[in-house]
C-alpha cells in the first residue's frame, strides 16, 4: 500500500498469472476506483469493502486482466472504462471508451490516460501526477522492470510500443516516477531509463 496525501493505492496479485490489481481511494471523498479486475473476484471484493467502487478500468483486452470483471461489476455497479481500440475484446460492456489524454477521476483525483499501441491495439496506462510529490503510472502490460510488454516477436508492434512508451512516458515524466505494472514488482522510470538502448537493440 502507498499512502499519498490525496490518494491511497493498494496492490494485490491475483490468479494463476499473478496479475496485479490496484485499488485507488481518494482520501478526500473515499471514492474508489479499481484497475484491472483480473481474477479472484471474491478477493477483489474483499479488498474493495463495503464502500464499493465508482469505476473499474481495464488496461487492455487480454483475458488474464478481466477474468473477475463481470462478477465485480455485478456486485458493485461501477462505470467501466477501457481503451477505445480494445473494448470489443472485453466481454463486459464498456461504459466509457478511453482515448489518449482523457482524464479519469476518482473523487478529487485525476488520472490521465495514455494510449500505448503494440502489446494490444488499445492498451492504456494511467498517470497520476501527484501535486505533492512524484508521478505514479499504472502501465498494464506495456512497461515492466526490464522492458516493454510482449509484442510476440512482431517488429512493427515492438517499434510502436517502444515509441509510445518513450514518447508518452519516459520523455514526459521524471526519473522519480513510480511504475505499477500489470504483473510483478514495481519499478521507477529512473531505474529503467538507462536500459532503453538495450531494449531497442534486442527488439523486445
Amino acid at each position: 500500500m502507498h499512502e499519498l496525501k490525496d490518494l491511497m493505492i493498494t496492490k494485490i496479485a491475483v490468479g494463476p498469472m499473478d496479475n496485479n490489481a490496484y485499488l485507488l481511494r481518494c482520501r478526500a471523498t473515499d471514492e474508489q476506483l479499481l484497475i484491472d479486475a483480473a481474477n479472484e473476484a471474491q478477493t477483489l471484493l474483499g479488498m474493495i469493502g463495503d464502500d464499493g467502487i465508482a469505476a473499474v478500468v481495464t488496461t487492455h483486452q487480454h483475458g488474464d486482466h478481466w477474468q473477475a470483471l463481470a462478477e465485480v461489476v455485478a456486485a458493485t455497479r461501477p462505470r467501466t472504462y477501457a481503451g477505445r481500440d480494445d473494448a470489443t475484446g472485453i466481454p463486459v460492456p464498456t461504459d466509457v471508451l478511453v482515448d489518449d489524454g482523457d482524464v479519469i477521476r476518482v473523487g478529487q483525483v485525476e488520472l490521465t490516460a495514455r494510449h500505448l499501441v503494440g502489446h494490444t491495439p488499445g492498451s492504456i496506462a494511467l498517470v497520476y501526477d501527484d501535486p505533492h510529490g512524484h508521478p505514479h503510472v499504472f502501465t498494464g502490460d506495456c512497461l515492466f522492470p526490464g522492458g516493454v510488454g510482449n509484442t510476440r516477436k512482431d517488429p512493427k508492434a515492438f517499434a510502436s510500443l517502444i515509441h509510445d512508451v518513450e514518447a508518452k512516458i519516459f520523455d514526459v515524466l521524471p526519473d522519480e516516477t513510480w511504475v505499477y505494472p500489470g504483473h510483478g514488482n514495481d519499478t521507477t522510470l529512473g531505474a529503467e531509463r538507462p536500459h532503453l538502448p538495450e531494449w531497442h537493440a534486442r527488439g523486445w
